[in-house]
């Protein structure tokens, strides 16, 4: 354990997840098992050595999968208000673990332990949410053509899911998804990336411990450990109905069609690119605010992050020169230390794309407004913190066109109308997060019209970044199309039935069809 884990109580926080001595791999309940290779994890942010897993080999994939396929049509009998009871217990328990568990996906993933602590919270929220969600699992009734007749439908568990998630957000994209399918009727099979392991087994051993202590069967919460192969098992398996995988839209391509191949779902929430329009009308203080936090907020590592800033020719000069100013007060250093505000990027493979993408807009004949760089010397140790950089770049540079998980922001000016704004905004294959920073009116209600935003996520006078679990998360084209989190995302985790009762004597068909014996 490094000088830096221990001064900020990472040892101490393993203790309490109970994962202090890891060799770790997939797991069907509280007890862990796994035959292949094994993955080492380091912290971006000392580059210390943390822990060790074993990767998920075929024959123990094949341990997890029947377990959950077995355990799932018992679960499925439970009433879903007892379900709820126990995502509620297990809700309770991130409660108490809230402060370990926040340390240690900010030391294993390099954001900021407010973000850490925050990501946490989304877990909790989402369990609130679906313990609610319990009690309201409603379907509809009909009127039917036909004299005598009911008609319904009612949602029942889909089976088994599939998880697939990746590093920037490493415990709460699988909770919402999860903490819904669970009370919905089903199991869940996890994998999260190989880049955080520990936070994944850190949750399980929670889940599982919880499950256990309720009797439930095993294999409603599992974890798989590896790399893409480990996913590709998932992908192939015709037990799954569902895989829901967060990444990058490359990697999303390849999911879909793996698994659309047998027939079977996917929930897929992919790459962004997302702008905030600044337009004339704009309260630039909050604007700075948004757009800072928005670009540099997890190293831009964020799905969400703040990519392209597109200003209005009449307050660019003004915005320009305050967004710059603002990058003067950005500390850059251990996120554990809440005095800083940008950790470091998740390895040296990250800091390669973030150079590369500060050289191609050069080439591209961006103007940089804000130089990048790798920061080196005491506390930068590990290699992977960079400076958030700043470029003047049109809208249709080819790197301006692609996602850099990374902190660099495309600022660009429009003239004229909303109208032109729009165009550039949505002239992207991304289509997740966007806002637009306006008082007036009917700029707003135009950019939330039809002919507006064509992302999944609109916001007014807030930046792209983040979003609240009550409303349904997911973007449109290179994005994915799906919707995780809130609103009526739990469909996706139930098959949809539609009921047709004859309480007569007599057999009428449907559309007036006669057919007499």
């Amino acid at each position: 354990m490094s000088d830096i884990a221990k001064k900020f109580g990472i040892d101490k926080a393993l203790e309490e997840l109970g994962i202090s001595k890891m060799n770790a791999g997939s797991s069907t309940g509280t007890d862990f098992f796994a035959h292949g290779e094994e993955i080492k994890s380091y912290s971006p942010v000392d580059g210390a050595y943390i822990g060790s897993v074993k990767a998920t080999t075929k024959e123990d994939y094949e341990k997890v999968a029947s377990t959950a396929f077995k355990g799932f049509k018992e679960w499925r009998k439970l009433p879903a208000p007892q379900r709820g009871e126990v995502v509620r217990q297990f809700n309770d328990e991130l409660r108490r673990l809230k402060a370990p568990l926040g340390k240690l996906v900010s030391y294993e993933m390099g954001k900021s332990y407010q973000e850490g602590l925050g990501e946490v919270q989304e877990m909790i929220d989402i369990c609130d949410f679906a313990v609610g969600l319990s009690r309201q699992l409603h379907g509809l009734t009909m009127h039917s053509e036909r004299p005598g007749h009911r008609m319904y439908e009612q949602y029942h568990p889909l089976g088994v899911v599939g998880v697939i998630s990746a590093f920037n957000f490493p415990v709460a994209v699988w909770s919402w998804n999860t903490a819904l399918a669970w009370v919905c009727g089903d199991a869940c099979i996890w994998k999260g990336s190989e880049k955080t392991p520990l936070t994944s087994v850190a949750c399980q051993k929670i889940a599982a411990r919880v499950f256990e202590q309720n009797g439930v069967p095993a294999g409603i919460s599992s974890l798989v450990t590896g790399d893409y192969k480990v996913g590709e098992y998932m992908t192939s398996d015709e037990r799954l109905p569902l895989i829901s995988a967060t990444g990058s839209t490359r990697m999303g391509k390849i999911v879909a069609q793996d698994v659309a191949k047998r027939l079977g779902k996917t929930l897929l929430e992919l790459g962004g690119n997302n702008a905030i329009i600044v337009t004339p009308d704009a309260d630039i203080k909050n604007t700075v605010i948004g757009a800072v936090f928005g670009a540099v907020g997890t190293c831009g590592q964020r799905c969400t992050s703040t990519r392209r800033l597109i200003v209005h020719e009449d307050v660019y000069d003004k915005v320009k020169t305050a967004i710059v100013d603002a990058y003067k007060q950005i500390r850059i250093g251990n996120p554990l230390d809440e005095n800083n505000h940008v950790g470091p990027l998740i390895d040296k493979d990250a800091v390669q794309n973030y150079l590369a993408a500060l050289e191609k807009v050069k080439q591209e004949g961006g103007n940089v407004l804000v130089e990048g760089g790798v920061l080196e010397g005491e506390g930068y140790e590990s290699g992977c913190y960079v400076k958030p950089a700043i470029a003047e770049a049109e809208n249709h540079f080819e790197i301006v066109q692609h996602e850099t998980f990374a902190p660099v922001l495309y600022i660009m000016k429009y003239s004229g109308s909303i109208e032109n704004a729009m165009d550039m905004q949505n002239g992207v294959r991304q289509g997740l997060s966007s806002a637009i920073m306006t008082n007036n009116l009917r700029e707003a209600e135009y950019f939330l019209s039809v002919e507006g935003s064509d992302c999944g996520i609109a916001n007014v006078n807030i930046g792209t970044s983040g979003a609240e679990i009550g409303g349904a998360f997911g973007g449109e084209k290179d994005t994915g199309g799906g919707r995780e989190s809130g609103s009526d995302a739990w469909k996706i985790y139930m098959r949809r039935q539609t009921n047709t009762i004859n309480y007569t004597t007599e057999l009428p068909l449907a559309q007036g069809i006669k057919f007499d014996l």
